[in-house]
């Protein structure tokens, strides 16, 4: 999906670069010539091939939107979507008056140049973009047409409940297909030694041309950044990979995390980072709303939101090796439950004295009145706080409980938890 006019203008500050080969496949529709010139380079560039002629179409905002619904009907149900809209909020990462879904549409149907449905197989091209526009909105669905002929682009259906792998995968899928249309337009090159300033300096004019647009630059930091993560880190992800294993694809096996889209000698690596598998069971004394995992990006993302340190977030999100909550209600009102996994006792404690900071910063506590040790307790703002490092089963983990005031500690069994080594 391409997700911005403006993110396509970024995208052309270099030219087009020419290409005299024929097109491997036979194609007569809309757009022939930018479609015929784009076939040729995309193959070269991905080391893939069209087995068939790329089917395109023209669409209005109005389809857009309709088509933006159609994909939240299929893939996230009401109460799937309240779930997520609940644990997002009880961490403090969306408005607590802010309607998802709606909020969502707006944001996307702004957003969208083009798209690709892989259940059609057919990519859109949205009316009323300029010629540079379209030419790059065009070579950026049509690497999505060329991955899904190889590769189950939407696979990502069947990690429902692994929120992680599918940002994940979709950032290998966005990743991939931005990498390649930039490249193209450098004609082969590296762009980070072939554009001034390198990577960095389109991570930065990309997040600022986006900026400009009026629903994406009032949206929560959560949504801003979770728009970009996909090209920006995928982009950088896919250069890395290519660099280390030319003339392939990390299809086989896709990346499993974002922790490896982050950091890509983990997916790199003769044995790969693989994240563990966090199994929860059933609360105690609480019924469970909604449940998922965070991962790196998100945990990431989370401690940012409070503490406003993007180097520290970063640091203590680094350590990160699974994770899962639960939203949960229980007799005082809804409350969350989460267990992260880390590398090393080190690496927990990094992160629980992060949550710390950030109790301190969204609650309003004074700096150790939580007590001391391993385990911290608040009560706050009618809210029952609990944050642990401990071990289970030989890993260190941290635990976080937000629960209503009054609430018994201890929602979280950890006799339940199952950690399942990848």
């Amino acid at each position: 999906m391409s997700i911005s006019p403006r993110l396509a203008l970024v995208l052309t500050a270099v030219a087009l670069a020419s290409c005299k080969d024929a097109p491997s496949v036979d194609y007569d529709g809309p757009y022939r010539n930018e479609v015929r010139r784009a076939i040729p380079q995309l193959e070269k560039a991905t080391g893939l091939r069209f087995t068939s002629a790329p089917k395109l179409e023209e669409r209005d905002r109005d389809d857009v939107r309709e088509f933006l619904e159609k994909q939240f009907a299929e893939q996230l149900t009401p109460i799937e979507l309240a779930g997520t809209e609940a644990a997002y909020k009880r961490l403090g990462m969306l408005p607590d008056t802010m309607d998802l879904r709606a909020f969502l549409l707006d944001l996307l149907t702004e957003q969208v140049a083009g798209y690709y449905d892989p259940a059609t197989r057919v990519l859109y091209v949205v009316k009323g973009g300029s010629p540079e526009i379209t030419s790059v909105t065009i070579s950026h669905e049509l690497v999505h047409a060329l991955q899904h002929m190889h590769f189950p682009i939407d696979s990502s259906r069947a990690l429902k409940g692994n929120n992680d792998a599918q940002v994940a995968l979709q950032a290998m899928i966005e990743g991939q297909a931005v990498y390649e249309q930039m490249s193209i337009m450098l004609g082969g090159s590296d762009m980070a030694l072939a554009l001034p300033g390198g990577w960095d300096n389109v991570r930065e004019t990309i997040r600022s041309a986006q900026a400009s647009m009026p629903k994406f630059a009032s949206a929560p930091t959560l949504l801003q950044e979770t728009l970009l993560f996909p090209y920006i880190a995928g982009a950088e992800f896919v250069r890395q990979y290519k660099r280390a294993r030319p003339g392939s694809v990390p299809y086989a096996p896709a990346p499993a995390s974002t922790e490896q889209i982050l950091h890509a000698d983990k997916y790199l690596d003769s044995l790969p980072d693989l994240p563990t598998r966090v199994t929860l069971g059933a609360p105690r004394g609480a019924d469970i709303v909604h449940e998922d995992n965070l991962g790196e990006f998100e945990t990431r993302l989370f401690l940012y939101e409070h503490i406003k340190d993007v180097g520290g977030a970063a640091a203590a999100a680094a350590g990160w090796d699974g994770d899962r909550y639960q939203v949960v209600q229980v007799g005082g009102g809804s409350g969350i439950v989460w267990l992260t996994v880390w590398d090393d006792a080190v690496e927990a404690s990094e992160f629980r004295d992060r949550m710390e900071r950030m109790v301190e910063r969204r609650f309003g506590t004074r700096r150790g009145s939580g007590g001391e040790g391993a385990l911290r307790r608040w009560t706050v703002r009618g809210r029952a706080l609990h944050l642990e490092q401990t071990e289970i089963a030989g890993r260190a983990v941290v635990i976080w409980e937000d629960l209503p005031a009054g609430t018994r500690p201890g929602v979280l069994d950890r006799a339940a938890v199952r950690l399942e080594q990848p």
